[in-house]
């Protein structure tokens, strides 16, 4: 796992290598505009701790933050998402605390209203794999990485509301 993050636009300026979890970035750059992932996939975060927007990346350049869905130039921890080799499962339901109506899932979908007939996820279960949530349809808007767990309220996998218009499996594509 190693991902390379720059100061500066097409992999200019100043840079810093990480191939691990990272809560606090800022001591080894003051801004970020451009990353390079050699391998394996990523979750980053606009604050310390991993908090704030998140965003999923995976090998590959992204020459500008626009090219990450990223809102500004901050980035200041980092998660290693570990390579899954097995099944995926999550279940999803309409209501807090695992009430409500429920629906298991095994595969990525797209378009949570036009599979499941409701927009909001209140609480989850992610029972095998890893997954990343998307506010919006087709995978578009804010992300919310969901490591194998329970998670009672939108808010435990840092939402700040109940909002999923698709989801996905993090798979190793190379």
């Amino acid at each position: 796992m190693q991902i390379i993050f720059y100061e500066d636009r097409n992999f200019q300026g100043r840079s810093y290598e990480c191939s691990s979890d990272c809560s606090d970035l800022h001591s080894f750059f003051n801004r970020c505009n451009s990353i390079r992932v050699d391998n394996g996939n990523w979750m980053l975060y606009e604050r310390p701790n991993y908090t704030g927007h998140q965003y999923f990346l995976r090998r590959g350049e992204y020459p500008d933050f626009q090219q990450w869905m990223g809102f500004n130039d901050s980035i200041r921890s980092c998660r290693a998402i570990p390579q899954h080799r097995g099944s995926f499962r999550v279940r999803i339901y309409e209501r807090e605390d695992f009430r409500g109506q429920m629906m298991e899932s095994t595969e990525d979908c797209p378009q949570v209203h036009e599979e499941f007939n409701y927009h909001d996820i209140h609480s989850c279960n992610v029972l095998e794999g890893h997954w990343v949530f998307y506010e919006q349809p087709n995978y578009k808007g804010r992300q919310y990485y969901l490591r194998p767990g329970e998670y009672r309220r939108y808010t435990e996998w840092g939402a700040v509301t109940p909002r999923v218009g698709s989801f996905r499996r993090v798979q190793e594509l190379f």
